[in-house]
């Protein structure tokens, strides 16, 4: 049982740890850091606007975190907020043109990384992959707010 949760934990962890060597590299051709990949692409899904708490919740990041990138981002003009809704937490934030620009590599990189790392699989087995690596989520999401049965 401990070499199946070895091997299991060491890809999961692998595949994480290349991704993040992945965004690092990518991003630092734009002059960003690898962390703002993500919420660059999720907000490209809010073009209305998405406050930093709804940035905490889809990203899965605390405040901190989330204020922190958001600063940055802010300070190299790529996102700002829209009009003067309540405080700076509570209010929308959008993509700048520069912002805009920035996502768009992004998600370039990350189709060409992704199309990389699945190749050889096939439509069939990247469903499976996908269907197992989802239920996987969805199991371990469960464990963790009911705890691990004894």
């Amino acid at each position: 049982m401990v070499d199946r949760f070895e091997q299991f934990a060491g890809y999961i962890s692998g595949i994480f740890r290349q991704i993040q060597k992945l965004e690092r590299e990518e991003l630092e051709k734009c002059g960003l850091k690898g962390a703002f990949a993500q919420y660059l692409i999720v907000m490209t899904h809010y073009p209305e606007g998405i406050t930093a708490a709804q940035l905490c919740e889809v990203c899965d990041r605390d405040k901190a975190a989330v204020s922190r990138v958001v600063a940055e981002l802010a300070e190299k003009g790529m996102v700002e907020r829209a009009g003067e809704k309540g405080t700076l937490y509570r209010a929308p934030l959008i993509l700048t043109e520069a912002g805009k620009k920035a996502a768009a590599f992004v998600a370039k990189r990350a189709t060409v990384a992704v199309r990389k790392a699945t190749e050889g699989l096939g439509e069939e087995n990247r469903k499976i992959m996908y269907d197992a690596l989802g239920l996987i989520f969805s199991n371990l999401e469960r464990i963790c707010a009911m705890g691990l049965p004894e």
